[in-house]
């Protein structure tokens, strides 16, 4: 997900993967105009007395550990003031820079922003953070109230003449200014983000563009707010439990657990997670059940109070409009002009290479999944059917066990949450880089289940804070990714302290909790993500994390191929009650099974992708009304050559968090850019003899450790040798005949 972008604090938030919102987006802006689908007004705030100012946890640095928030003493009404007075504070700040007498210098103006907005800063990252993870109805007030001041003071910052010919004026000389490499990467980063702000437009564009940042603002966190609330209404409640059948009793009793909490006891609720396809379809038996799911799944976000159709549409118009501002014929030619594939024409090449591939196998699977069907069908004396998008994932787990001699119930026993993040995410962690893991118990946290680890270098110095919560709630946004409540940096001698979440079912009580095969893989997934911000070693904040978006994918895609390493899955994957190793036989057949089902994964995320650009390839006089979004993504998919009813997009549009309120917007291509690197650096490490240390040492002292203190590409050609190829990547996802032996292999994470 997207880092904050407010000045001196540009990286603040790394929320990863997900659908996940990291805070009023200081990027996007608020008030919808009368064409709009008008946000709900916010509601009022009341005033805090002066003693919850004085009071207020937010005013100084926190004492505990590397500047850990203090989420004991955090209340609600502490959010409100806190951005007040954190945006006055910066205003402040950033006038005495713009007005300064001195003729502008490296130091007193581009250290000085850097310096800037630290309280803004500790509330936004706070703020964001949790109200993502664990928000709540008053949290949702502020972040109403607080996406157009946000925006606004972006613009204020951005768009000041003053500021700005301080800024150009040292960008126009700094090849006299005798600076560092790093320092001159800052430079020309302040300048390229100044100009994409808008600081060069006219007087006149200004304003229309401080209009439209306002809008987006608060579009973006209504589709954001819909979303949570379409999700948790959509859940399905059973009224018998033989509709279950083929869960496990530790599902069926999380369940049970779930209705209780919304006072349904003696029903049961499937819940339900941020993508189109759910996971218990999987195991569900009952094939009407397994329809209810698929269509209360695809139906969120279509009508009723939290309708996103209209919300979809304005922010496409909008985005479309200011990217006109810029002189670009679409919202993704504006945008792609930041990430590393530079143009639209690139990704569409990317995708398109990789879509007939992928849709060829998943319809050959498709073929055999109707075999077994018609076969089933056959030996129990009824009436077949064709496959449909619901019956997918039941009938491959079935035709996995076929082939492979297992499915998830029967090697989810060697999956528990804590052996896999002590014995596998940590441990490949240790064996690469050296680093260890220590829990601690002293530290506040959030909500109960969140645990808290320091993390120790391999010199026994400590590295970092890293924070884990894993389970679903119903306040917390779908999907799993990584954030950061303190960025590192060596000028404000500030160490990380970041955070993974997911969605994970909590089990009943007493119950332990097994994870699916890829589940494991979104944990390493997540943790690369994770290591990319615990390993940060720059001079300035705005360069640790704010790296594009078809690069930050990289070291979490990279880091997922150690959930599959044989030493590694032989760590972790034991019997969660006898601690008996998985049999070898299953242990084989697991790791055969690597490409199984890859053609549908690729399709199902390929299909999105395609919506996404889709959407912000569209000319402005292109963009569907509202009522036509529903039969825009089928239209789309089908012009794209990807549309094959079995295999719905990861994310229709109305609940396509990533790119209406994620920070993705024409960028969800960025997984698979990404992936081509990442599969590039599993065969250079298989190549290099695999999980060694002098391989991750080489890898964090080139890569993971660099930021943006020189531009990703160039990072990743000097430590792999040369440009990436897409061969590996097919390979990985068996979708070419191999040469040769590579590195990884598998199902994709949750994304």
């Amino acid at each position: 997900m997207t880092p904050s972008r407010s000045i001196a604090v540009f990286a603040v938030t790394l929320a990863a993967c997900a659908s996940h919102k990291s805070a009023p987006d200081a990027t996007a802006a608020a008030a919808a105009k009368k064409t709009a689908p008008a946000p709900a007004a916010a509601p009022a705030l009341a005033a805090a007395p002066a003693a919850a100012v004085a009071n207020n946890p937010f005013f100084e640095a926190s004492p505990l550990p590397l500047e850990y928030p203090p989420f004991d003493r955090i209340h609600d009404a502490d959010y409100a003031p806190g951005f007040e007075a954190g945006m006055a504070a910066h205003l402040k700040e950033i006038e005495a820079i713009a007005k300064d007498p001195a003729p502008p210098t490296f130091e007193n103006t581009i250290v000085a922003m850097e310096k800037s907005g630290s309280l803004l800063g500790r509330v936004q990252r706070t703020f964001g953070n949790l109200n993502g993870a664990n928000g709540n109805p008053e949290m949702q007030k502020v972040e109403v109230q607080m996406a157009p001041k946000l925006a606004a003071h972006r613009d204020a910052i951005f768009l000041d003449p003053a500021l700005f010919a301080r800024v150009d004026g040292l960008y126009q000389k700094r090849a006299q200014l005798g600076l560092d490499p790093e320092s001159l990467q800052l430079l020309e980063r302040y300048e390229t983000v100044f100009v994409r702000a808008g600081a060069q437009l006219s007087a006149a564009d200004k304003e229309k563009l401080k209009e439209m940042n306002k809008e987006l603002s608060s579009l973006t966190t209504k589709f954001r707010q819909n979303i949570l609330k379409a999700t948790k209404e959509s859940a399905v409640v059973v009224d018998d439990e033989h509709e279950l059948t083929g869960l496990s009793k530790q599902q069926i009793g999380a369940a049970a657990e779930a209705a209780k909490t919304r006072g349904l006891t003696g029903k049961w609720i499937v819940t339900l997670q941020n993508t189109t396809i759910q996971p218990p379809l999987e195991q569900m038996k009952n094939r009407s059940l397994r329809e209810r799911v698929f269509k209360a799944s695809v139906a969120r976000g279509q009508g009723g109070d939290a309708d996103n159709t209209a919300v979809a549409v304005r922010m496409a118009t909008v985005r479309a409009q200011k990217a006109a501002l810029f002189g670009a014929p679409n919202w993704a030619a504006y945008t792609l002009v930041e990430e590393t594939a530079g143009t639209p024409a690139a990704v569409n090449d990317m995708l398109g290479k990789l879509a007939p591939a992928a849709l060829k196998k998943a319809k050959k699977d498709a073929a055999d999944l109707q075999k077994l069907i018609d076969a089933e069908a056959k030996k129990k004396h009824t009436a077949s059917f064709k496959l449909a998008a619901w019956d997918w994932a039941f009938y491959e787990q079935q035709l996995r066990k076929q082939r492979f001699h297992f499915d998830d119930a029967d090697v989810k026993p060697y999956f528990e949450l804590n052996r896999v993040l002590q014995d596998g995410v940590f441990y490949a962690a240790g064996q690469l880089y050296g680093i260890s893991f220590k829990e601690r118990k002293d530290l506040p946290v959030y909500q109960e289940d969140v645990r808290v680890f320091d993390v120790i270098d391999a010199d026994g110095s400590n590295l970092g804070i890293f924070m884990a919560d894993y389970y679903k709630r119903d306040n917390k946004n779908g999907g799993a990714w990584m954030n950061t409540y303190v960025s590192q940096s060596d000028l404000l001698n500030h160490k990380p302290l970041a955070a993974n979440h997911l969605n994970i079912n909590k089990p009943a009580p007493g119950e332990p909790t097994l994870l699916t095969f890829e589940e494991v893989t979104t944990m390493f997934h997540e943790f690369g993500h994770a290591l990319h911000g615990l390993f940060s070693k720059v001079k300035y904040p705005q360069l640790s994390m704010s790296v594009p978006r078809d690069f930050v994918e990289y070291p979490s895609q990279f880091n997922e191929m150690w959930a599959r390493d044989p030493k590694v899955l032989a760590n972790f994957a034991k019997h969660h009650v006898t601690g008996v190793a998985m049999p070898k036989a299953l242990f084989d057949n697991v790791i055969a099974a690597q490409n199984f089902n890859s053609g549908y994964a690729t399709t199902e995320y390929l299909s999105a992708a395609m919506l996404d650009q889709s959407w912000h390839q569209l000319a402005l006089s292109d963009i569907p009304q509202a009522a036509q979004v529903a039969g825009f993504d089928d239209a789309a998919l089908e012009k794209a050559g990807i549309f094959y009813p079995p295999i719905p997009p990861r994310y229709h549009s109305t609940y396509f968090s990533h790119i209406f309120a994620g920070g993705y917007s024409a960028a969800y291509y960025a997984y698979i850019w990404s992936e081509v690197l990442a599969r590039d650096t599993g065969q250079w490490f298989t190549r290099h003899g695999g999980l060694t240390r002098e391989n991750g040492d080489k890898f964090r002292s080139e890569v993971l450790s660099r930021g943006r203190t020189r531009e990703p590409r160039v990072l990743f050609e000097e430590f792999y040798g040369g440009p990436p190829t897409i061969e590996p990547l097919l390979e990985y996802k068996g979708l070419s005949t191999p040469a040769a032996k590579h590195g990884g292999g598998g199902r994709t994470s949750t994304k």
